[in-house]
């Protein structure tokens, strides 16, 4: 009967060569664990401040569209400008409640949906946006 242990070998030697096999895949094993842990916990990490970040977005749209009002309040005699202020002050209202309302999956959901539906408008937006951030960082 073939001697399992040490993967055929009948001697010191061969025992010697099964425990150090054993001991290798043991180490690779917890080596692989505690790296997919840690991964996971750098994950959460992740995702936690990306959830404060969109709290602090959330309220800083707030607060603009808080101040576009009062600004659109404020404008003398021009009502259609105090009109369209208004409106805009609206929209980034709604985009600080649908921030606050939804996580950061469900908004990546939803992106993803649109791009799929809109594939050119999409395009046309990720361009404006490359375009409008590459001239922010080139003036700084």
């Amino acid at each position: 009967m073939a001697n399992t242990t040490n993967m055929g070998y009948d001697s010191p030697a061969g025992d010697a060569l099964a425990e150090n096999a054993k001991k290798m895949t043991d180490t690779i094993t917890d080596t692989a664990g505690r790296a997919a842990e840690k991964s996971r916990e750098l994950g959460r990490t992740a995702m936690d401040k990306i959830e404060e970040g969109r709290q602090s977005a959330a309220n800083s749209l707030q607060s603009a569209a808080s101040a576009l009002h009062q600004t659109a309040d404020n404008l003398p005699g021009v009502e259609k400008a105090g009109n369209l202020t208004h409106s805009t002050a609206e929209k980034l209202e709604a985009v600080a409640g649908y921030m606050r309302d939804h996580d950061t999956k469900q908004m990546m959901e939803d992106v993803e949906g649109f791009v799929k539906k809109n594939p050119g408008q999409s395009l046309l937006a990720a361009l404006a946006v490359g375009f409008l951030v590459g001239r922010a960082f080139r003036n700084n």
